[in-house]
């Protein structure tokens, strides 16, 4: 991947807000995993209740650890722990000192983790997860182009990267620990 002034400018305002950009699924909008003020800024911008919970994005199981309930089997964080080549998003038990902005009302966290170049360079110059939501108002159809961001969100966005090489369907989600998949 190469890292062009774009990528650097994104990076600088995902430090401290929320931005759009492409992931290894739909065009999305994130903030560090760490941020509530940026994860507020997210609800608010989509209109989205508060009861819900996000995904947690990220290119490693490390930038995870914080927010998931670590004395699962071995076994279970090593099923999460390498990308798959379905993008799979996984439902896994939580931390007891998770934030309630994170997983909302829910007994489990969705993570995903991702081989995606941008993602992987975002986790690793932040040491973060980031939070990755579709870039919509909640119940619209995901944007597609700089023009439908616009009509979503006006410029409240801290920066929006341009909505290209992601792909258009959203993961397949998974409970790990019954199997059952929800999506």
């Amino acid at each position: 991947m190469i890292i062009n002034t774009r990528i650097r400018l994104a990076l600088h305002r995902l430090k401290n807000g929320v931005i759009a950009h492409p992931t290894d699924t739909i065009y999305g909008l994130g903030c560090l995993a760490n941020n509530p003020a940026g994860i507020k800024k997210i609800i608010e911008l989509k209109k989205r209740d508060m009861s819900k919970g996000f995904i947690l994005l990220a290119s490693d199981i490390q930038y995870l650890l914080p927010y998931i309930d670590t004395s699962m089997s071995e076994n279970l964080l090593k099923k999460i722990s390498q990308p798959s080549e379905t993008p799979t998003t996984f439902l896994v038990p939580k931390s007891d000192e998770l934030s309630p902005l994170l997983a909302g009302v829910n007994e489990l966290l969705a993570i995903r983790i991702t081989s995606n170049p941008l993602i992987k360079f975002f986790c690793e110059n932040t040491d973060s997860a980031l939070i990755s939501t579709s870039a919509n108002l909640q119940g619209k159809k995901v944007a597609t182009s700089k023009r439908e961001l616009k009509r979503y969100f006006g410029n409240e966005l801290d920066y929006a990267l341009p909505p290209s090489g992601y792909n258009s369907q959203p993961s397949r989600i998974i409970n790990l620990i019954t199997g059952e998949r929800i999506r």
